[in-house]
């Protein structure tokens, strides 16, 4: 049996198999972080997860490529460069940010002092395609970013000095961005950030900047101690100031509460004193009104009493007027009736007559005066008892009349005790009068009245005295002073009477003596 096809069939198959196994091992699956930039003889394809820009290294949104050049997927087969037609040559790049640190960086500043700087840069591809024509591969392209940020660093740092290099480290940060920007145009490579300027310090065995410290720091010290002081001093002013305030106002508070007490103290005390004044001086318009009524009724009482004083002299002396009128009288009377005792009996008896009737209306018309009087006083005494003291005495004072009608009242008085005498002593008075005169007994009476007039007593005493001058007149005159002397030892009743005995008693004694 011929084995040999079966084994070109075997070996033809094996070859397949291998052939196959060997071109499966050739499949490459492009990782999330990285992006293969696959050459072919005439073609280059970007394989990975980017999305197309629309600008390359000018773009800092992302990486990618241009929408020209999109990727051409996540897998590929890496045929070896050595087959003709379907090799390739790969380049892998990342696809996520990368770092550049320059640790224990020696630089210098503009004079030429030494320190050391710890710089951060973080970056992107942004140009796959530019980048792998310029990159190798990602440690050559670590190394040219490195050399890059260097040369940045130093050429920026040299152109300052160290203090403000210390003092400004942002501005610095964005300075180095900007030049190594500048720089990595060309490369499809942009900065993801500021690179940062992340430390400054003394280079091994120098202490340049630990003296700028030390003084910077003995400044900030001084400037702390000053502006310590300042803020104790601030403190303590602010503090006093708090205290004067706080006393100034409590004083303010002190003077006003004391203010205020006083003017209440002062204000209660302005009352109660012109309380006490409008008491005082209602007191004294009370007393001035009392006064007043008193005075009014002291002075009205003293016109009164020295009216009723006066009332009673003129009465007084109109008695004794009276007094002596009626002893002229009864002595001419007695000279009459010792003239007519010789007269007829009827004579006398009218004289009787007459004389019981004028005894009687005077009895009468003394009786109807003095009631009258005392009707009058009665009612004037129980209006002055009703009526109060004030309205009398202001009546008194203003009421002319009132006062005139109380004198009136005082003459009435005067008059009713005049006539009620008056009336006694004719009353009692042994008078016979025989009234002829006139054409009746009223007039008779009437001319009889006249007797006891001024003028009566006139005409009868000059009656008397020619009577007297005639021989029959001296005769009819001792006869009636005999009788009078006789008359004397008889008792006689009424005032009257006995002052008409008495005086032609008198005169007969001078006649005698």
């Amino acid at each position: 049996m011929n084995y040999l096809p079966w084994i070109g069939v075997a070996i033809v198959v094996v070859v397949l198999v291998l052939l196959v196994r060997w071109i499966l091992s050739l499949r490459r699956v492009v990782k999330p972080s990285e992006v293969h930039v696959v050459r072919r003889s005439k073609v280059t394809e970007i394989y990975g997860s980017i999305k197309p820009i629309d600008s390359g290294a000018g773009n800092n949104a992302g990486g990618g490529i241009s929408r020209a050049d999109e990727t051409a997927g996540n897998v590929y087969y890496q045929i070896p460069s050595w087959v003709p037609v379907w090799g390739v040559e790969v380049q892998i790049l990342p696809l996520h940010n990368f770092s550049v640190d320059l640790d224990g960086y020696e630089a210098y500043d503009k004079d030429k002092l030494p320190f050391v700087v710890d710089v951060t840069a973080f970056f992107r591809i942004a140009d796959y395609r530019q980048a792998a024509s310029r990159i190798s591969d990602n440690d050559t392209l670590q190394e040219h970013l490195t050399s890059i940020v260097q040369s940045a660093v130093r050429s920026i740092l040299a152109n300052d000095t160290l203090e403000k290099i210390m003092t400004q480290r942002s501005v610095y940060g964005e300075e180095f961005t900007k030049e190594v920007n500048d720089n990595l145009k060309e490369w499809g490579i942009v900065p993801v950030k500021s690179i940062e300027l992340m430390d400054v310090r003394d280079k091994m065995g120098e202490k340049v900047i630990s003296n700028i410290m030390e003084k910077k720091k003995s400044f900030i010290d001084m400037e702390s101690r000053k502006e310590v002081a300042k803020n104790r001093q601030e403190a303590e002013e602010a503090e006093i100031l708090s205290e004067q305030e706080i006393a100034l106002k409590k004083e303010e508070k002190e003077e006003k509460v004391g203010k205020r007490r006083a003017e209440r103290e002062q204000a209660v005390g302005i009352a109660d004193e012109k309380s006490k004044q409008e008491v005082k001086d209602q007191e004294r318009l009370t007393k001035e009104k009392e006064m007043l009524v008193v005075e009014v009724g002291t002075t009205r009482q003293a016109e009164i009493d020295k009216k009723k004083v006066v009332i009673d002299a003129e009465a007084g002396k109109e008695k004794q007027r009276i007094e002596a009128e009626a002893d002229v009288l009864v002595a001419e009377q007695n000279k009459l009736v010792a003239e007519h005792d010789a007269g007829a009996a009827f004579i006398q008896k009218t004289k009787d007559a007459e004389a019981d009737l004028v005894k009687a209306k005077n009895e009468a018309l003394g009786i109807e005066a003095k009631g009258a009087a005392e009707a009058l006083a009665k009612e004037k005494l129980g209006q002055a008892e009703v009526a109060p003291q004030i309205t009398l005495a202001h009546e008194i004072g203003n009421n002319q009349g009132y006062q005139t009608y109380l004198i009136e009242i005082k003459k009435v008085d005067a008059l009713q005790a005049v006539g009620i005498e008056q009336a006694k002593n004719l009353g009692n008075a042994d008078i016979k009068i025989i009234a002829n005169a006139g054409s009746n007994v009223q007039e008779g009476v009437s001319s009889v009245m006249q007797l006891f007039s001024a003028k009566g007593g006139q005409a009868m005493n000059s009656m008397l005295e020619a009577f007297a001058g005639t021989e029959l007149g001296q005769q009819l005159l001792g006869k009636i002073c005999n009788a009078g002397n006789d008359a004397a030892d008889k008792p006689i009743t009424g005032a009257s009477s006995n002052a008409g005995v008495q005086k032609p008693e008198a005169d007969n004694k001078g006649k005698k003596k």
